[in-house]
């Protein structure tokens, strides 16, 4: 059953993806995944592993928002995140509470998460969440199909460091479409279908199965 619902939530995000284009421009969106099995940007392509794993570590961390996080082994701190599963380490960062409750709300999507084995997270802060007008916010949040496509598209099944991204120089998301990596050295933005940028608050965030970067901005698909 489990199996079932992670891919009836995973086929829904990919579908339903373009009706976010109510708050977005234009781009086309790339190819959605397959209607079958796990969607193929959930493993990295051979050429990409070979070149780095995308892994890092607490000492990797940068960013002006990573001062914020719990400290030793305190829930929510790099220590006590990194050798959780995503979705679960999410679960204790305090700069992450609305996203965490955003995701709850879309069934088995945290599980399917957990269960990924090598993800790009782009994690909007709680603050990001507030620069949406709230009519439109909450229209989102209140339906599961357009929520679960929107977290979708901040997910990339290609593990990348800060490194690995800025030599990418732009992902593909699981529900669709790209996303645009731009800046240097510590200063890095990503840029969404609709063109809207986010920098990143706090990047290189270790977790078991997923490198998380924390945005100030949530981005949107192209319509």
């Amino acid at each position: 059953m489990r199996k079932t619902q992670r891919l009836a939530t995973l086929g829904a995000m990919a579908a339903l993806v373009v009706t976010l284009g109510a708050c977005s421009n234009s781009e086309r969106p790339s190819t959605a995944a397959p209607s079958t099995g796990a969607p193929a940007t959930m493993s990295a392509p051979a050429s990409a592993a070979a070149a780095s794993t995308g892994v890092t570590t607490a000492a990797d961390v940068f960013g002006p928002s990573c001062s914020a996080l719990p400290k030793g082994s305190e829930p929510g701190s790099l220590d006590a995140m990194g050798p959780q599963p995503v979705a679960t380490a999410a679960s204790t960062n305090p700069l992450l509470t609305t996203l965490v409750s955003a995701v709850g709300k879309v069934p088995g999507l945290a599980d399917t998460l957990n269960a990924a084995p090598a993800l790009t997270v782009y994690a909007p802060v709680n603050t990001a969440f507030e620069k949406i007008p709230a009519d439109t916010l909450n229209s989102v949040l209140n339906d599961q199909a357009k929520l679960g496509a929107l977290l979708s598209y901040h997910v990339s099944g290609t593990r990348y460091d800060k490194n690995g991204l800025l030599a990418a120089g732009t992902t593909t998301e699981l529900a669709g479409g790209t996303v645009k990596v731009g800046g240097s050295g510590d200063a890095i933005t990503l840029t969404g279908g609709n063109g809207q940028a986010a920098n990143v608050v706090c990047g290189n965030i270790p977790t078991s199965n997923a490198t998380v970067f924390a945005i100030d901005s949530v981005l949107m698909p192209a319509s």
